[in-house]
């Protein structure tokens, strides 16, 4: 059974609320929009019946005009060659062409609501299914987005990289320590060329230790989002 038993279903239901009372959302709303892809399909096959019916009632229309004028010529006919009998046969058959007439005129109005429903119900449908495609879309970019956050924040609790930020903190206050510990050698006694030379080569060292490990960190951080 489908979702929709009746066009008038389609065109007065209220997607949010189905979607809402739904467990899985992005499956009903695909059942939605094949219901109403189907339903269009319907809808305007029988629009296309009921304009092919307007032509064919149209044409018989104009042939019993036709006839119409046909007995009526042969009805004055018969009265100017003093045959009335027949002029009498020629009206009663002029009548029944004007019944048919007025019967296909009947058909025609009929047909003519019809068509005007069917407009009007595809306008409301089409309205629809715009509604359904773009709530569609709306829930696929809600679940990207809920999966590219869960992503983030798998990331971002990922022991590795703790444990490399921890590292790199625990190199930080070495390198304070190396740094105190050579300031306190300097106190109390004056400082000898060798000694600054010696100062600018230990900072060079440690610049250079700091830096390498700075890349690894860098490097292991973005080895480990490429990985999720």
């Amino acid at each position: 059974m489908g979702v929709f038993s009746r066009l008038s279903d389609i065109v007065n239901s209220n997607i949010n609320s189905m979607l809402d009372k739904a467990e899985d959302p992005e499956k009903v709303v695909r059942l939605i929009i094949q219901e109403m892809e189907d339903t269009l399909v319907e809808v305007r096959s029988n629009a296309a019946r009921a304009l092919a019916d307007r032509k064919e009632v149209t044409r018989k229309k104009g042939e019993f005009a036709t006839r119409t004028k046909e007995w009526e010529s042969k009805a004055e006919l018969a009265i100017a060659k003093g045959r009335e009998d027949l002029a009498r046969g020629a009206v009663a058959a002029k009548r029944k062409a004007e019944e048919m007439i007025g019967l296909l005129d009947g058909e025609l109005k009929a047909i003519d609501e019809t068509v005007n429903k069917t407009n009007e119900d595809l306008e409301r449908l089409q309205a629809k299914l715009k509604e359904a495609r773009a709530k569609q879309r709306s829930l696929e970019i809600r679940r990207h987005a809920a999966s590219d956050s869960v992503r983030v924040s798998r990331q971002v609790n990922d022991g590795r990289i703790e444990e490399a930020l921890a590292r790199f903190d625990r190199y930080e206050r070495r390198i304070d320590e190396l740094e105190a510990e050579a300031e306190s050698w300097a106190l109390g006694r004056p400082r000898t060329l060798e000694d600054e030379f010696a100062e600018l080569e230990a900072e060079d060292g440690v610049n250079a230790e700091l830096e390498d490990l700075k890349r690894r960190v860098a490097n292991r951080t973005s080895s480990t989002g490429q990985g999720q």
